[in-house]
């Protein structure tokens, strides 16, 4: 038995030894034989997941009873999409039958659902529920569960044909998800500071998403998405783009990669009160910013760097002097409030940006690995 597995990266500690399955499926079969001993129901497994239940619960029924199969579809990797795809269709042979539903694991109810109206035009004599495992914290509790093996926690778990991204199933034991603290960071710097650059290195070494408002808003307004032609019909008239707006890229962004170990958020905020928006979406989500972290470094020397980034970029902003100073004092105006905000909540870090690049990465690296 191995204590740990690992899959797609994702660490799964063991949780419930085989044994222990066993037993809890031996105990559903002898609950429902109890209760069906002089009939014949049709038991209907739900495919793909239940397929190691379904055969050991089958050896332990002891009276004649017939089996089938359905294929639902909602969860892709730690998540369920919310939406359920009927992938095998139920057989016709079940009007007029007991009928028994063999699920490997009830969370949300989701799937059930889909389940309660596949059977709703059936003329089933009648219609119960049977999970091996039932997350009954979670459970919208719409329909009863008429017998269940093992109740768990709101764990994502794998093995005894439970899966992670179809990896996983043939595991005898169950193992759950090894869940490290989300990281969300939000990078300051002044034109200039390498915010680009080590968001690059922490994103690979924190495995975290990075989200640059600037590329968030190129690529809505490139791929003609509504917030994108929302966001270019202010910036067309020379007005600013709506804090809501922003926040419902980025809240598209952030619910693209739920399984993320974290976000680094980059350009935004710039306001207060776009902080307080970031704060109460991210609260919305049970999550929160952990640390704000500035990249610090002297007017001069990155009004250097950026005129050496001008010769090879192009940019008019990088190329002259004057423009540069004014976006430096811009950024000044802006981010004192938004330091002092983030300095009543304990979160702003202060970080030397001047130096080797990995030098610079090691000093960010030591502030969140701190938290």
């Amino acid at each position: 038995m191995e204590r740990t597995v690992t899959l797609f990266g994702k660490r799964f500690d063991h949780f419930i030894p085989e044994s222990e399955i066993l037993q809890a499926v031996e105990k559903m079969a002898a609950d429902i034989a109890r209760d069906y001993k002089d009939e014949v129901p049709v038991f209907v497994g739900v495919l793909n997941g239940a397929y190691m239940f379904v055969s050991d619960f089958m050896k332990h029924y002891p009276h004649p009873c017939e089996l089938t199969f359905v294929k639902l579809g909602s969860y892709r990797g730690l998540t369920s999409t919310g939406i359920v795809e009927t992938l095998l269709d139920l057989p016709e042979q079940v009007a007029g039958r007991h009928v028994i539903i063999l699920e490997d694991i009830v969370d949300t109810g989701r799937t059930l659902q889909e389940l309660v109206h596949l059977f709703a035009n059936k003329n089933v004599r009648d219609f119960k529920i049977a999970s091996l495992f039932y997350k009954s914290e979670i459970y919208n509790g719409e329909y009863p569960i008429d017998y269940f093996g093992l109740e768990i926690p709101d764990k994502f778990i794998v093995g005894y044909g439970l899966d992670y991204k179809e990896q996983g199933r043939n595991l005898r034991d169950i193992y759950q998800l090894n869940r490290q603290p989300m990281i969300n960071l939000v990078l300051f710097g002044k034109p200039g500071a390498g915010k680009g650059t080590q968001a690059a290195f922490l994103k690979e070494k924190y495995d975290l998403k990075h989200i640059s408002t600037g590329d968030v808003f190129r690529q809505n307004i490139k791929n003609g998405t509504e917030l994108g032609q929302l966001a270019k019909s202010y910036i067309d008239k020379g007005d600013l783009v709506p804090d809501e707006v922003t926040i419902r890229m980025l809240q598209g962004e952030v619910e693209k990669d739920p399984d993320a170990a974290g976000f680094i958020f980059d350009g935004f905020p710039r306001t207060v009160a776009q902080a307080e928006a970031l704060d109460e979406f991210l609260r919305s989500k049970e999550m929160r910013i952990d640390a704000t972290i500035a990249l610090e470094a002297g007017d001069e020397v990155l009004l250097e760097r950026l005129l050496e980034r001008g010769k090879v970029s192009g940019r008019s902003d990088d190329q002259d002097p004057e423009k540069i100073r004014n976006r430096f004092e811009e950024y000044n105006q802006k981010t004192a409030p938004l330091k002092s905000y983030y300095e009543e909540q304990g979160k702003f870090h202060s970080v030397n940006g001047i130096g080797e690049i990995q030098e610079i990465t090691g000093r960010l690296a030591a502030v969140i690995e701190s938290l």
